[in-house]
């Protein structure tokens, strides 16, 4: 008996190197037979187990039983050992001719199964021979394929070696721009011609770094000498018109965002950080000057650009269909000078929920209180007149905004927006300023990329107020802005862009004619 499970032990040290221990599948085991004499005792005794798939169900076998490991490989690995119908195995029972024969018989059928579960995957003569042959047939064509993927390799290596960098991507944007005023009128009192055509351009380049995969470093430079028509009054600039002439290249745009946590998203805004760069404006024609709208007014809520452009933002999901957004930028952040800097200067503060029900659906909610930010856009009493003044103020903005995409090729939006400045120094007050609009776009019109798009609505008007001494009085009319633009797009990477402005009563004021203004925007990008 011992000699035989020794055998077995032998047997079993082989068979587990041959197969690297593959013996998840569990087969039949056969209980060792007995004799007749034994079987009757047996059939007298409570049935209790008859297989056992782990050798601690056998009663009699112990852990310190010199052959436990053998029958513990037997039972629980190659499942070609049984115990008796009364859960002892009998080691040291004498072992006869048939035991011996049925035992050893079911523990080489079980390593028969296992050897051919492991090799019936592996490829026969037949398929070697197929594989030489279709080797020998297309020799040329692996040749030639060979060739060309040492040449991919070749050229893949170079492009490594001579990369740009490992971990920043350049792009850019060129956007010229041909504008005139196509009316001849008066506004206040100043002669607005309409023979003075002017060629302008913008350009950018951007660097886009990332140095964990999850964080991203954004640098622009920038150069720019557009200007808008002249035409005495705030109302209807071009949102791309710089300051700049196109030799002055300059660091227009430089920040640093990362994830804080799952839902949260923090920005570091260094220079000429925007509204877009804090939140989510909800205006389908927000394509920052380069498409969409090529007014200040059609491409997001005046109420916007009182945001100073230094200081931080951040992001937070609430849940996959609601955001919140705070932003805190200020103009003077880099002024040690008394009355400015970060927080002792001009600055605006933004808090805004964005949601977005749908993919179709998204609606914003805007709150900023600012100190000395002017509207960028609207009538003189509205924008520049307490800036000409050198008073002191603050504002307190409240905007909502709406996209309904009621189609794939159409889209219903626009926006309102009230604040209330508070003059703080000199002959104190407070004015009102309000404006709205209403969008209509038409995305893929002509052909997928395309854009069409008409804004109407009304610039940033004075409502009521009673800080006259500094200028700032109460716009005697209503003057309606409606804009069409038609964004075209010739390929991948040139669009063209035809715009009309209508401005019925530039700055608020019936007396002054009406206006158009002409534009044709082209961009490039790459």
């Amino acid at each position: 008996m011992q000699k035989f499970w020794t055998y077995l032990i032998a047997s079993s040290t082989v068979v587990s190197s041959i197969l690297c221990m593959n013996a998840a599948a569990k087969a039949e085991p056969l209980p060792v037979p007995v004799t007749n004499s034994e079987q009757q005792v047996n059939n007298s005794q409570e049935q209790a187990v008859s297989q056992v798939t782990s050798v601690s169900q056998l009663s009699d076998v112990q852990p310190n039983d010199w052959a436990f490991q053998a029958l513990q490989s037997l039972v629980e690995r190659y499942g070609c050992v049984a115990g008796y119908p009364n859960a002892t195995f009998r080691g040291n029972r004498a072992l006869s001719r048939y035991e011996f024969a049925a035992g050893l018989n079911a523990c080489l059928d079980r390593v028969n199964e296992l050897i051919a579960t492991a090799t019936s995957d592996l490829v026969s003569k037949q398929d070697l021979a197929t594989i030489q042959k279709l080797q020998k047939d297309f020799s040329g064509e692996l040749v030639t394929l060979r060739g060309r993927v040492d040449t991919v390799e070749a050229k893949t290596a170079e492009l490594e070696a001579n990369q740009f960098s490992t971990t920043t991507k350049l792009q850019g944007q060129v956007v010229a721009v041909v504008s005139d005023v196509l009316t001849n009128k008066q506004v206040d009192g100043a002669d607005i011609s309409g023979k003075n055509t002017t060629l302008g351009s913008r350009a950018r380049v951007e660097l886009v770094s990332s140095f964990t995969g999850k964080d991203t470093l954004f640098t622009r430079i920038q150069a720019n000498n557009i200007s808008s028509p002249s035409i005495n009054t705030n109302e209807g600039n071009l949102f791309f018109a710089g300051t700049t002439g196109n030799t002055n290249a300059f660091i227009d745009g430089l920040w640093y965002a990362f994830p804080l946590g799952k839902n949260t998203q923090v920005k570091l805004i260094a220079n000429a950080g925007a509204a877009d760069d804090v939140t989510n404006t909800v205006n389908l024609f927000d394509g920052d000057g380069a498409f969409g709208a090529v007014s200040t007014f059609g491409t997001r809520n005046p109420i916007y650009g009182q945001l100073g452009d230094k200081g931080i933002a951040v992001n937070h999901q609430l849940g996959d269909k609601i955001g919140l957004s705070l932003g805190y930028l200020s103009s003077t952040a880099n002024n040690p000078t008394p009355g400015n800097g970060l927080f002792d200067g001009n600055y605006g503060a933004l808090a805004q929920l964005t949601v977005k029900p749908s993919d179709r659906i998204s609606l914003g909610l805007t709150y900023i209180n600012s100190y000395n930010q002017p509207l960028l856009t609207g009538s003189n009493n509205a924008t520049s007149n307490i800036v000409t003044s050198g008073e002191k103020f603050s504002s307190n903005s409240y905007g909502v905004q709406a996209s309904l995409g009621i189609s794939k090729k159409f889209v219903l939006g626009g926006w309102a927006g009230y604040t209330n400045s508070q003059v703080l120094t000199g002959t104190k007050g407070e004015f009102d300023t309000w404006n709205y609009a209403v969008t209509i776009g038409f995305p893929d019109l002509g052909k997928k990329g395309n854009l069409a798009g008409v804004i109407a609505g009304m610039e940033p008007k004075v409502t009521s107020s009673s800080a006259t001494v500094t200028g700032v009085a109460k716009d005697p009319n209503t003057s309606y802005h409606i804009e069409g633009f038609y964004q075209y797009k010739v390929s991948d990477n040139i669009t063209i862009t035809p715009a009309v402005i209508w401005l019925t009563a530039p700055n608020h004021d019936d007396s002054n004619g009406n206006l158009v203004i002409g534009a044709l925007r082209t961009t490039f990008s790459f």
